[in-house]
């Protein structure tokens, strides 16, 4: 009897095409596993349910979870602009009476409130998001928009702040957004084997991209963004700014 699938999340954007391409192009970890592509608050909640074992999952579920483990040595992170966890507005930050929380994302949302109150010392009114409130933003109303959505945004406001970029100016530590979590202890056969495909996948961007191709960006555009914006090694450095969150969190921001 063949031992059942493990069930993986794994985020819908851009960013993780590598991943993607990399699981993808594994033939004998496709056999192992039943693969979904979702928003992250949609894998943050298969993951917490139960539904998946394994995910890509935002780190602010971490404090959340009664038992999990990291697998894999990557992660979604930033060393500064990550180009697409973006706060747009139409005044300067003193003046933004409101924002609209991008209802896609816990981490980034969370970030986004522990800026206002520890770092831009401001106290908006902080709205829930549905689809489509990218059209609400002007006047005072700012929004944090996540994702690819971001890409079709340039130029439509006066200010836009890199939430990646203002933690870094603030904390000078990297930010992770989202790792690889199991809700039990995996075989450490499977998790290398996994954690393999991960870096064939980094490795091979240029096949990412023809597999995976995007009418928002061109070629260029996707390869400058994976290479330049996302770093994908969860090194010392971003397991600091984790756990740097991870306190702020714990301690109400």
């Amino acid at each position: 009897m063949s031992n059942p699938k493990i069930k993986v999340s794994a985020v819908s954007y851009l960013n993780t095409i590598p991943f993607i391409h990399g699981i993808e192009s594994s033939p004998s970890l496709m056999e192992q596993i039943e693969l979904s592509r979702d928003i992250p608050s949609e894998c943050a909640r298969k993951l917490m349910s139960g539904e998946v074992d394994l995910g890509l999952v935002p780190v602010a579920i971490l404090p959340q979870m009664e038992e999990s483990f990291i697998v894999t040595d990557f992660c979604i992170g930033a060393v500064g602009d990550v180009s697409s966890v973006l706060l747009y507005s139409d005044v300067p930050l003193d003046e933004i009476e409101a924002i609209y929380l991008d209802y896609q994302s816990r981490t980034s949302v969370q970030l986004c409130q522990i800026l206002c109150r520890e770092y831009w010392k401001i106290n908006p009114t902080f709205l829930l998001a549905e689809e489509g409130f990218e059209q609400k933003i002007g006047g005072t109303t700012a929004g944090l928009v996540i994702g690819d959505r971001c890409f079709g945004m340039k130029g439509k406001h006066l200010h836009l702040f890199d939430l990646s970029r203002e933690w870094y100016n603030w904390q000078k530590l990297p930010f992770v957004f989202a790792v690889w979590l199991s809700r039990k202890e995996l075989s450490k056969s499977f998790e290398q084997e996994f954690n393999d495909a991960l870096q064939n996948g980094l490795a091979d961007l240029s096949g990412a991209i023809e597999k995976y191709p995007d009418n928002s960006l061109n070629r260029d555009e996707l390869l400058t963004y994976l290479e330049k914006s996302i770093d994908y090694h969860l090194d010392d450095d971003k397991v600091k700014g984790l756990n740097r969150f991870l306190a702020k969190l714990e301690a109400g921001g």
